[in-house]
């Protein structure tokens, strides 16, 4: 067992597990217990599955309880092996689960952690002890709608979520019991709560290790204490204030008093005043019963602890209600009263015709700067200043400054404005008062009119854009507007834009020409690629835009850009900044510079001073997500007129990575990060504020545009199949194997005829084929190490990413069985669930896996080509992935064709892995250009190879270093 978070993947191999939760002394030593929901299924075969998704998260065999019937009962006990994990290590997998909507019961646990976190989010935490004196804290206290939530979340509680652990079947009772469902539930909610405050920082916060170490400490002299501050908590009423006012006679000011109020929180709809309860009235019966004068005492001292004026009534005889003084009443006015109040359980109602919320708003925009025209670069000048103006109102009654002053002025909570008494707290109109209108920059006024809300002193306030700012926000609010002028195809794009890609293209214009960067977060295969070369294309077209484009990429994608450059803008320069030779010497104005995130973390200064780029590309932009990192920080040392993004995930696990890509594509727009995280992110990742994530939204869409498969006039626009040739390079070591073997082989071969010779060609085309999969393949090793010796590999790293992060499932295809078992066993490394069909596969056991694939147990399918290319049904799988060619074209199709197939219902991207330079880009070339031909010569796969003369055959196996394109000449 570890009490370690759960990675990403075991999190994702765990939410379809049942969970069991395993009550403790102290609460915070409680445990969750994970095991198959299946518990039919071999125990050995369960384990050989989920073991590799789990890693290092160890099983022990755990008794539990499982129902004989649905309406649970009787129970019978069995031993299964699980994942026990600490309650905080447990609660990922639990919010995940129900964020899922598995209809697991690891789901059913989330939907509780969700609701104890909510809980503790409005500070409903009682320090206590539990029964063995330790300290410990407890959810409290619960209002009417709280007890409502927890009572029908208990009601729900599915048998198997109780089947806590028993004694071994020999000492168990006959017939076995599950526990009642809202003592185990309240259990689980004490035990996240006691869990929530221990953190590292606790102790210096609370001035001791009480109550905030996370060892168990024993305090029985703590229990009167610990009895006293819960006093009132659990009581079985709630108390309000009604704040009444006597009528005005004349120009007099009105008198105030507060009346308390009884709230039953057994019939939340009954309420009654103290002084009837104490009368000995009806309202003593029923649904308050006859602890409710005891309880209601309980609850008032609390009430008087939050607030003084309070306290005399906890010696009158009837505590029925107070006078309030102007200082009282301002007191009840100012939010910090309230808000103590609120978290002793005592609610505030004001008379309606008399109080008067001071309200704010801001105006921003009205002398801001001109409306911009120009197409040039940075119209959007960072020094240009907006106004942001203050307004505030009461009520429906706009003040003016003079008026504000002068309510400030009185220090009086009653005050006449405009023929009228009203009520406004007197901190409220100081605070006003002090907000001073200013000039913002263009970024933060854009932000405040996107999303309609500025905050200012912890405050949040509306906001509305006026003028040029208002034109401004309205061009880029809806990034795929209708009605936006369209931008053209370049005429030098050989190739045809799609309408979604033609937007892309058109959005992507509008936010470079006005200095402002922005995000293409389509899906994979929705052609990213080919929109930004469209992109640079156009840029040429104005000399204000026109200039160098420099990409960043992965190492594996290089050969993928410069291709596609090569095909889709014929003519345009291109260059690979990569390598020992590099040079950036001579640079056309129109060329494109392709580099890695390696080489540019070395090269940035280089880079930086090499040219005035129109265009900084950042492809698979999640790389830089981490914004403290070394690669983060060059790449924003790099000046660019513009800068895109390309990722088809902005957010992998937390929304700081999308301020980190948004912050590069248009640094200030989200402001820093430590403000991010306080205004946006914490309330959107934590659910505590539903408006968060709509005003994020708002702030961020204009800057991001996202389209995945299944939007609608997106998946109608595709083929039904997308194929794609993914060149990567060899790395270092497979480069000097693959020669070697190129110079031994054509030796050997040139001294040979006939079936020698044969066999030679075919050893020598083989030994190729496994050096470009892996070195470990082809040197037989049997312990490899792994990452690092294969760009292909690499690659299909990087395509799983992708592929698993928009939770679609992928086959991965091999001629070669040493080579699946290769990316098995990395895939567990990584702890990515895969499952292993190949030739020696018992068909029992082919047919489990099928079914677990096909039920998206399993994300990830490795196939061998020859073993799993016919009479398989995929259709679960939405990318399949060739990680070596078979050179069959009809063989290679039927393979595809498990997913691709009659059933399936999502367009299917194809992926097929070629190691670049290579006789396997040799062959690939073949088969794109001549591909009537190539099914003639190559429809025996690699045997018509043998037949090729000595010079052909040097000629195809030839390794060619990458370099730039042929019309760059260098």
């Amino acid at each position: 067992m570890t009490a370690s978070p759960a990675s990403p993947a075991q999190i994702s191999a765990l939410v379809h597990h049942a969970a069991v939760f395993l009550p403790a002394d102290p609460p915070r030593d409680s445990r969750v217990a994970f095991f198959p929901a299946d518990l039919e299924a071999d125990e050995h075969d369960r384990r050989d599955e989920v073991a590799p998704a789990l890693g290092e998260l160890a099983t022990e065999p755990l008794t539990v309880a499982l129902p004989e019937g649905a309406a649970g009962g009787a129970v019978l006990a069995r031993t299964v092996r699980a994942v026990v994990l600490p309650v905080r290590a447990a609660l990922p997998v639990l919010t995940r689960a129900r964020a899922a909507g598995t209809g697991s019961t690891a789901a059913y646990w989330g939907g509780a952690a969700v609701l104890a976190l909510q809980l503790a989010a409005r500070g409903r935490l009682l320090p206590g002890l539990s029964a063995a004196d330790h300290d410990a804290w407890r959810l409290g206290p619960l209002d009417a709608a709280d007890a409502t939530r927890l009572a029908e979340l208990a009601a729900t509680m599915p048998p198997s979520a109780r089947a806590v652990p028993l004694p071994a079947p020999a000492d168990a009772p006959d017939p076995l019991l599950l526990p009642r469902p809202e003592p185990l539930l309240r259990a689980f909610l004490d035990a996240v709560a006691d869990t929530l405050p221990r953190t590292p920082a606790a102790a210096l916060a609370a001035g001791g290790p009480a109550f905030t170490a996370p060892e168990p400490r024993r305090l029985p002299e703590q229990r009167a204490w610990a009895t006293a501050v819960a006093a009132g908590h659990d009581a079985g009423v709630r108390l309000s204030l009604r704040v009444e006012a006597t009528e005005p006679a004349g120009d007099s000011a009105p008198r105030f008093r507060a009346v308390v109020q009884l709230h039953s929180l057994g019939e939340p709809g009954t309420v009654t005043d103290a002084a009837e309860l104490w009368s000995g009235g009806r309202a003593t019966t029923g649904a308050f019963g006859p602890r409710a004068r005891t309880d209601a005492l309980l609850t008032l001292r609390r009430a008087a602890a939050a607030w003084e004026p309070l306290r005399p009534l906890l010696t009158a005889a009837v505590p029925d209600a107070v006078d309030l003084a102007d200082e009282e009443l301002a007191e009840l006015l100012d939010l910090p009263t309230a808000r103590a109040l609120e978290a002793a359980g005592v609610q505030l109602h004001w008379p309606r015709d008399l109080v008067r919320r001071l309200s704010a708003r801001a105006v921003v925009g009205d002398d801001g700067p001109a409306r911009p025209e120009s197409a040039g670069s940075g119209v959007l000048s960072p020094d240009a200043l907006f106004a942001f103006d203050w307004r505030f109102a009461l009520g429906d009654v706009e003040l003016t400054r003079a008026e504000l002053d002068r309510l400030a002025e009185s220090g009086r909570p009653l005050v006449r404005l405009r023929d009228r008494w009203v009520v406004v707290s007197p901190e409220e109109l100081r605070r006003a008062r002090e907000r001073r209108d200013r000039k913002v920059s263009v970024l933060d006024a854009l932000g405040a009119a996107l999303t309609g809300s500025a905050e200012d002193g912890g405050e949040r306030f509306e906001v509305t854009a006026v003028g040029p700012l208002a034109a401004l926000r309205d061009r880029l609010a809806d990034p795929e507007a209708a009605d936006r002028e369209p931008v053209a195809q370049p005429r030098a794009l050989a190739a045809t834009l799609r309408d979604y890609q033609l937007r892309g293209l058109g959005w992507l214009h509008r936010m470079t020409s006005l200095g402002l960067g922005g995000c293409l977060a389509d899906d994979m295969g929705l052609g990213k690629t080919i929109t930004l070369i469209a992109l640079h294309l156009h840029r040429q077209l104005d000399p204000a835009t026109a200039g160098p484009t420099l990409v960043v990429c992965p190492a594996s994608l290089l050969g993928n850009w410069q291709r596609e450059i090569g095909a889709f803008a014929p003519g345009t320069r291109v260059r690979r900044h990569h390598g020992a030779s590099r040079d950036l010497g001579d640079l056309a104005e129109g060329e494109f510079v392709l580099t890695t995130y390696g080489t540019m973390r070395l090269d940035a200064e280089r880079l930086a001073a090499a040219a005035d780029w129109s265009l900084l590309v950042a492809d698979e932009a999640q790389h830089v997500k981490n914004p403290f990192s070394a690669t983060a920080g060059r790449l924003r040392s790099i000046p660019a007129r513009a800068r895109v993004a390309l990722t088809g995930t902005p957010v992998e696990n937390n929304l700081t990575e999308l301020w980190a890509i948004l912050d590069w594509t248009t640094p200030g727009l989200l402001g820093r990060l430590g403000t991010f995280r306080a205004r946006h992110a914490d309330a959107v990742e934590g659910g505590t504020d539903p408006a968060a994530a709509e005003r994020l939204a708002r702030l961020v869409g204009p800057f991001l545009l996202r389209r995945r498969k299944s939007d609608p006039g997106i998946a109608p626009e595709l083929p039904p199949k997308t194929e794609t040739d993914r060149a990567v390079a060899l790395t270092v070591e497979q480069a000097g194997l693959y020669e070697a073997v190129v110079r031994e082989g054509l030796a050997a071969v040139s001294g040979a005829d006939g079936l020698a010779r044969r066999g030679l060609v075919m050893k020598m085309l083989t030994s190729l084929k496994q050096i470009c999969n892996h070195p470990a393949q082809y040197l037989k090793e049997e312990e490899p190490r792994l990452p690092g010796r294969s760009g292909k590999l690499e690659l299909l790293d990087e395509l799983l990413d992708t592929i698993l992060s928009e939770g679609a499932s992928v086959l991965v295809f091999t001629q070669y069985v040493r080579m699946a078992r290769l990316i098995g066993r990395r895939l567990t490394d990584r702890g990515v669930p895969s499952l292993l069909l190949h030739g020696g596969t018992p068909v029992p056991r082919r047919e489990e896996m099928v079914r677990a694939f096909s039920a998206g147990e399993v994300p990830v399918f490795l196939l061998s080509l020859r073993a799993a290319g016919t009479g398989l049904n995929l259709t679960r799988a939405e990318h399949v992935v060739h990680y070596d060619r078979w050179w069959n074209p009809a063989v290679e199709a039927q393979a595809t064709d498990r997913a691709y197939r009659i059933g399936q219902d999502r367009p299917v991207q194809v992926h097929r892995l070629i190691a670049e330079g290579t006789v396997e880009d040799r062959i690939a070339e073949l088969l794109r250009r001549k591909r009537a031909l190539a099914d003639a010569v190559l429809g025996a796969g690699e045997g018509a190879l043998t037949e090729l003369g000595d010079a052909e055959l040097a000629e195809l196996v030839a390794l060619r270093g990458p370099g730039v394109t042929e019309e760059d000449g260098r």
